[in-house]
């Protein structure tokens, strides 16, 4: 949504505003100066490090080529990384831990710093929407998609605009999740700022485990956190005869809403706005939550990290009241926070113990992505040991 705030420069020795915009709540930028194609994009890093945004008068294409100029400048080729990766190998488990968090640390900030810098970039958008530059391409469908109906003039970063058409062109083609009985794939289309299902490995994983005792006597799922609505349709291609989806998310309310309609699957799924669980109880509960118990630095990480693993705590502590006897809940997730020393499991078994619960079974897979197999990414060391599992739980 539009920020009630404003975003100032001079132009043509006249003092210029309009609202400022940033998903990622980042505030309006106190230096700002315009910019054309006489910038070279040595002179534009220079002002982005030194915290001056640059106000893009020039043809759009040109910023586009620029922004890739800033990202070469930033992402040039360092050792750093791997050096970092290979010093997190240590024989003493506590020695383990403590460089893996100093590494994630260190590449959160890396990345925080990297975002800031390739966000001084600047566009201003007509109040429908359209981009008074040369060769600036239709986004008003794109943008109304992500911000709504806007009334006035707004300044947003290069770099937000383009994740903006991306999720456009994610939500118009959609992603393949499985195939039906014909072998026709099955498509979910993302909106913008809900977590894509791009890792199918998970989605293997609740194609494939074996459904809980109660299924043929009570034919009723919860799919806590819902997002795109990927995990509810997968359950209802299985034979699902109700399905409750929940998320606090607006967006994601939406978006899964879309997909079940496109699918014809309303007349098994209900979505509904809830803090986890709806009233009631079901024979299989299922949950995604976040991988990472580190607090997200925008709304946007919202799907990636989970602050002291609160949503996987809540999950966890109301699951056994809310299953049917002989009932299960699916927890999928992912190791990589014991990688990178956030998380133990010891701790996430204690957690499963103290809510009354015990492990009936668990599914593993490795992760598919191209960063488990990318040496040079600072958390290789990490990534390339991650498990996705699906715990498999029951009430003691």
């Amino acid at each position: 949504m539009i920020q009630n705030t404003s975003i100032h420069w001079n132009e043509n020795d006249q003092p210029r505003e309009a609202i400022w915009h940033s998903e990622n709540g980042i505030a309006p930028h106190k230096k700002v100066v315009t910019g054309d194609d006489t910038l070279t994009a040595d002179d534009a890093y220079h002002l982005a490090c030194e915290g001056t945004a640059i106000l893009w008068k020039g043809d759009f294409q040109n910023a586009r080529q620029l922004l890739q100029a800033l990202v070469r400048r930033i992402d040039k080729p360092s050792k750093k990384s791997k050096r970092a990766g290979k010093r997190a190998v240590k024989t003493d488990e506590v020695a383990v831990q403590k460089t893996a968090q100093d590494i994630f640390n260190q590449h959160r900030l890396a990345q925080s710093q990297r975002a800031r810098t390739l966000g001084m970039l600047l566009i201003q958008c007509n109040p429908d929407h359209t981009i008074p530059l040369r060769r600036a391409p239709d986004i008003t469908q794109a943008c109304q998609e992500a911000y709504g109906i806007v009334s006035e003039s707004y300044v947003v970063s290069l770099r937000e605009l383009l994740g903006v058409i991306s999720a456009h062109e994610w939500r118009k083609n959609g992603l393949p999740i499985l195939a039906d009985g014909d072998g026709e794939p099955i498509f979910v289309h993302p909106h913008y700022g809900v977590f894509s299902p791009v890792r199918g490995e998970y989605i293997e994983l609740v194609c494939n485990a074996p459904l809980p005792k109660s299924w043929n006597k009570d034919s009723v799922a919860f799919d806590i956190g819902a997002g795109t609505g990927v995990l509810s349709i997968i359950l209802a291609m299985r034979g699902v005869q109700k399905m409750i989806a929940t998320d606090l998310d607006d967006r994601a309310l939406a978006c899964a809403k879309e997909n079940i309609a496109l699918l014809n699957l309303g007349s098994q799924i209900e979505v509904l706005k809830a803090n986890l669980f709806p009233p009631g109880k079901a024979s299989l509960i299922i949950c995604n939550p976040p991988w990472i118990p580190a607090r997200p630095s925008s709304p946007l990480e919202h799907a990636v990290y989970d602050p002291e693993s609160q949503m996987l705590k809540g999950f966890l502590s109301g699951l056994r009241d809310h299953l049917l006897p002989q009932g299960e809940g699916w927890l999928i997730l992912s190791d990589l926070a014991e990688h990178l020393g956030l998380r133990t499991r010891p701790e996430l078994l204690a957690w499963i113990e103290e809510a009354g619960l015990e492990v009936v079974g668990r599914m593993d897979t490795k992760p598919k992505h191209p960063k488990a197999f990318d040496e040079s990414d600072r958390l290789h060391f990490a990534r390339a040991a991650e498990i996705t599992s699906l715990w498999r739980l029951s009430s003691k």
